[in-house]
């Protein structure tokens, strides 16, 4: 099978790809909880899917980040559900960067990474603004915040930042996590999905 067959499958949905979702919300939730409970300074509740993008390509990685926040907003937080817009594009890189062959050692895992926390930050900025007055609700990027707030800053630039330095720190541990749970799976299991699955394509 060469590269561009291969990244074409990609981008097809299989009853595989789509069973992956819910496990996908699993993880996050896992994550989210274990950042929780260790008090990091991380949100790590986008390892899913970061993961289901890798595995099954940007359709099932998009869709396994806005369920994930709409379920998330419906049980625990109702804001969370906002972002569903951010974790959207974040499933959707990943996949796009593993159809390109991105994911192939550290460096380029690392500069998916940095790029993904840019454009996620990217993202919420506005969002952070309309709901938060500009904050994240992350101690150390709150008092960033507050810092240029109190230096005269616009309000844009201090969000942005603020966000910058949660955003990009977590996306970098999130790829790296993900990228090494994907090198630790069986090769068959990683063929189902690069395949389109062996199970019928919908």
């Amino acid at each position: 099978m060469n590269a561009e067959t291969r990244n074409k499958l990609r981008y097809k949905l299989s009853t595989a790809s789509i069973v992956l979702i819910p496990i996908a919300i699993g993880i996050n939730y896992l994550g989210k909880y274990i950042a929780g409970v260790l008090r990091l300074p991380l949100w790590l509740d986008s390892i899913g899917t970061v993961l289901s993008g890798m595995l099954a390509g940007p359709v099932i990685g998009a869709a396994s980040g806005i369920i994930n926040n709409i379920i998330y907003g419906v049980t625990a937080d109702p804001i969370s559900t906002v972002y569903a817009v951010t974790s959207a594009f974040i499933g959707l890189m990943a996949g796009l960067f593993a159809a390109k062959g991105w994911f192939r050692d550290i460096k380029t895992v690392l500069l998916a990474g940095l790029i993904i926390g840019v454009v996620a930050a990217t993202v919420s900025t506005p969002l952070n603004i309309v709901f938060w007055g500009g904050q994240t609700g992350n101690v150390w990027g709150d008092a960033l915040y507050a810092l240029l707030i109190s230096n005269g800053q616009p309000q844009w630039l201090a969000s942005f930042l603020d966000s910058i330095v949660v955003d990009v720190p977590d996306k970098l541990v999130t790829v790296l996590i993900s990228y090494f749970i994907f090198k630790g799976l069986p090769k068959k299991l990683t063929n189902t999905f690069l395949k389109g699955g062996a199970i019928e394509e919908l």
